[in-house]
């Protein structure tokens, strides 16, 4: 009984990497390193241009900062047990760190489905009302989305690591992946996991599920808007500056998508699988987003190409 009660108390988690390919992880990490690397100076590089060019001081580029700031936020969060993992073969995690992680992970991914939604939202306005462009988003409505999508990540996520403090486990518990999930660690429990299993599609639903359908009536609408264009050229044009928020909706609800699915139906699918899968899911858009966005984007193309000349020179 004595260790029961220890395991309700100070229950011990290991991560896992990919299983079976312990010896190549050094091989393994190097991949993983240049992803981390290359999100976090794209990110980086894209604040600093629009920190710094004041004709980038515009609605559009305040969520493109949004955006960079929360893919920092995920990257940092996620990448020190990854590393642990991988270079140190330090798999074992504390409840409370584990909680931790698990919060700020579940957080960012949330603020990062607001912020995609808060820019399809500023597309439509560009595109429906493009005279009241400036009037509609105007910095304190820009300053209130972003609080309100903060506060509405906080909140949802806060219960959850309540919840799962309450419940019991095993003395050691072993996860799936090299860092923290909900739905990971809810299976670890050995008490009843109804009321966090419930809670946790709550914050689904209220979150990239609410998301995804708004996400999808604005470009329903801005579709309509487009289609009734007169000029061709117009239509075009309207459209391209869509292309990279497209492209940042896809390279986030893509991997979710997928991991969501193996959750759910790939119970027989090899544990490599989840684990890429997972990664996949949280180092992908950080990378993405950044490169994307640089690449498509004439403004920050141009303003970057800027910068380096003037390195050079």
């Amino acid at each position: 009984m004595s260790v029961f009660n220890d395991s309700v108390q100070y229950p011990c988690f290991l991560l896992t990497g990919f299983s079976g390919l312990e010896s190549r992880y050094g091989l393994i990490s190097l991949p993983i390193f240049l992803v981390y690397a290359t999100s976090v100076a794209g990110n980086i590089t894209i604040l600093f241009i629009i920190r710094t060019e004041p004709s980038l001081h515009q609605p559009m580029y305040y969520f493109l900062s949004m955006l960079a700031f929360t893919d920092l936020g995920l990257s940092t969060t996620t990448l020190p047990t990854m590393f642990s993992v991988f270079w140190f073969h330090a798999r074992e995690i504390s409840f409370d760190g584990c909680l931790v992680q698990m919060y700020f992970i579940h957080v960012f991914s949330i603020i990062e489905s607001a912020v995609l939604l808060a820019m399809a939202f500023d597309r439509l306005v560009a595109i429906r009302a493009p005279l009241r462009y400036a009037a509609i988003l105007t910095n304190d409505v820009i300053i209130g989305i972003a609080l309100a999508i903060t506060g509405r990540a906080l909140a949802l996520v806060f219960p959850a690591s309540f919840l799962l403090k309450r419940l019991q486990y095993r003395p050691v518990n072993i996860l799936s992946y090299p860092f923290c999930l909900h739905q990971d660690l809810i299976k670890t429990t050995v008490s009843s996991r109804r009321v966090s299993s419930i809670y946790g599609l709550v914050v689904v639903i209220c979150s990239m599920g609410l998301d995804s359908v708004l996400l999808l009536l604005s470009y329903i609408l801005i579709l309509g808007t487009v289609l009734s264009i007169a000029s061709r050229s117009e239509r075009v044009k309207a459209l391209n500056t869509c292309i990279s928020h497209i492209c940042a909706v896809l390279t986030f609800y893509t991997p979710m998508i997928g991991l969501s699915m193996i959750h759910r139906y790939g119970q027989n699918a090899s544990p490599f699988v989840h684990v890429f899968m997972a990664n996949v899911y949280l180092l992908v858009p950080p990378l993405m987003n950044p490169i994307v966005y640089s690449v498509k984007t004439k403004q920050i193309r141009d303003r970057i190409l800027k910068k380096f000349n003037q390195q050079k020179v």
